[in-house]
């Protein structure tokens, strides 16, 4: 797999997420970012399994993923945060993320991966990013794929 190419693809099916009215659109990026556009999804981390069949046959990687959204209002933004964070609806972004799965014998994330997972929601918190604070959360995403690929 390529790493650099499968968390772009990544940020890409985040952006489809229908966030509530005049909340604006969520951004989306497949690194970690200078400054944060509130809301905002990046991939950040990733641990990376070798091998997971015979000869370099498949490998498995977990990104953290991260979304994060301002604070003038905390309860408002924890309520956006919330429905991101929530397993189905249109602004949930697990359900939008796994719409990247593909049909039934289709690769994953356009063809980059043979599957994705959306495995759990971790470290709902205050974050502080390049200075400013933000209530948000890590989403941990499986993906498995060709390793001599």
């Amino acid at each position: 797999m390529q790493i650099s190419a499968v968390r772009e693809a990544i940020a890409e099916a985040a952006r489809y997420v229908v966030l509530p009215e005049g909340v604006g659109k969520l951004t989306c990026s497949g690194y970690v970012p200078d400054a944060v556009t509130a809301p905002h999804f990046f991939v950040a981390e990733y641990e990376q399994l070798f091998d997971r069949a015979m000869s370099r046959g498949l490998d498995e990687l977990t990104f953290t993923s991260r979304v994060l959204v301002g604070r003038a209002d905390d309860r408002a933004a924890q309520r956006i945060l919330d429905a991101m964070l929530s397993g189905s609806g249109p602004a949930s972004l697990k359900q939008t993320i796994e719409l990247a799965r593909g049909a039934p014998g289709e690769y994953a994330l356009g063809g980059l991966a043979h599957d994705l997972h959306v495995m759990r929601v971790q470290g709902y918190r205050w974050y502080e990013h390049a200075g400013t604070t933000y209530v948000g959360a890590e989403l941990m995403i499986k993906i498995i794929g060709q390793g001599d690929g």
